[in-house]
C-alpha cells in the first residue's frame, strides 16, 4: 500500500546548518587539493590555478571571478538562490584562508589527495544544492541547464571539466593533470547520481 509522504520546506536553521556543512567540506576538500599541488575544473579551478601563477590567494581570486555570474542568477534563478549563493562564496573564500592556520598534513599521496576531494567537496556541494545554493560560477550555469533542460547539472560541469584538463596539459606535468582529472571525475559523478530535483523539495 503507498502512502502519502508530507514534505516540508527548509527553514532558517535548516538552511544554515546545511549550508555551513557544504560550505567547510568544500573549503577541507580544496585545502586537500591544493596541499599536494593539484588543480580542478570549473570556476574554482580557474581560482586555483590563478592562485599558483600570482600572488593572490585562492579566497581573494574566487571571489572576483564569481562576481559576473551573480547578475545571470539574479535574473534566471532567483533572489533567495543568488544570495545564497553569494553568502557561501563570501564564506569559502574566508574559509580556505582560514583552514591551513588549523592543521599542518605531513604527508598525503596525491592520488588519495585527488579522491579525498573529489568525495569530500562532491558531499559539500550536495549539501549546498539541497539548500538551494551553490559555490557560484559555472555551478549557476549548470544548475541552470538542468533546470531548464533536465540536461543533469554534473554532466554540464564534467564536459566543461573535461575542456579545461585538455588545456592543462600545456601547462602542467601529466601526472598532475591526471590526478586532478580523477578528483574531480568522482566530484562530478556524485553530483550527477546523486542530485535528483525529483527526488526532494529544495528552497
Amino acid at each position: 500500500m503507498r502512502t502519502s509522504e508530507k514534505t516540508t520546506q527548509h527553514d532558517l536553521f535548516d538552511d544554515i546548518q546545511g549550508m555551513s556543512l557544504g560550505i567547510f567540506m568544500a573549503g577541507f576538500g580544496l585545502h586537500l587539493l591544493t596541499t599536494v599541488g593539484l588543480i580542478t575544473g570549473q570556476t574554482a579551478g580557474v581560482a586555483v590555478i590563478l592562485s599558483y601563477l600570482t600572488d593572490y590567494s585562492f579566497g581573494t581570486i574566487f571571489f572576483v571571478i564569481n562576481l559576473p555570474f551573480y547578475l545571470l542568477a539574479w535574473r534566471r534563478l532567483g533572489r533567495a538562490f543568488t544570495i545564497k549563493s553569494l553568502i557561501s562564496v563570501s564564506l569559502l573564500s574566508v574559509f580556505t584562508d582560514l583552514i591551513p592556520r588549523g592543521f599542518d598534513i605531513a604527508y598525503l599521496h596525491p592520488a588519495f589527495g585527488a579522491v579525498a576531494f573529489g568525495a569530500i567537496t562532491g558531499v559539500g556541494l550536495l549539501a549546498l544544492f539541497r539548500h538551494n545554493g551553490s559555490l557560484g560560477g559555472l555551478g549557476v550555469v549548470a544548475l541552470l541547464i538542468q533546470d531548464t533542460t533536465g540536461f543533469r547539472a554534473g554532466w554540464v560541469q564534467l564536459i566543461f571539466d573535461a575542456v579545461v584538463f585538455g588545456a592543462a596539459f600545456l601547462f602542467f606535468e601529466s601526472a598532475v593533470v591526471l590526478y586532478s582529472l580523477l578528483g574531480a571525475m568522482i566530484l562530478n559523478v556524485i553530483i550527477a547520481v546523486n542530485h535528483r530535483r525529483d527526488r526532494y523539495i529544495a528552497t
